[in-house]
């Protein structure tokens, strides 16, 4: 445990970072598998709908600074090139 005032702050500031990266990760990697499961039961409708939110969702943990934004790039483009391959079949 900490003893100086300033560290025993920075303690307890991680927490709550963490914390809040944590639920952010939980709800984004909850989209991706429910669009994914849309995905695999050929429900293309919904899987349309649930990409604007998971996008979304991206963004949102890239502006929080819980995701890098080359790795949401990168994540959006993987989703959009399934999505697209699936409608095309």
């Amino acid at each position: 445990m900490p003893n100086i005032k300033s560290a025993i702050k920075r303690v307890k500031v991680s927490q709550t970072k963490t914390l809040r990266n944590r639920m952010v990760k939980s709800n984004l990697k909850t989209a991706i598998k429910k669009f994914e499961t849309a995905l695999a039961d050929n429900d293309l409708e919904k899987a349309r709908l649930l990409y604007p939110e998971i996008t979304k969702k991206i963004d949102m943990a890239v502006t929080k600074g819980t995701i890098h934004k080359n790795a949401a790039n990168r994540k959006k483009a993987k989703l959009a090139l399934r999505l697209n391959a699936a409608a095309q079949k």
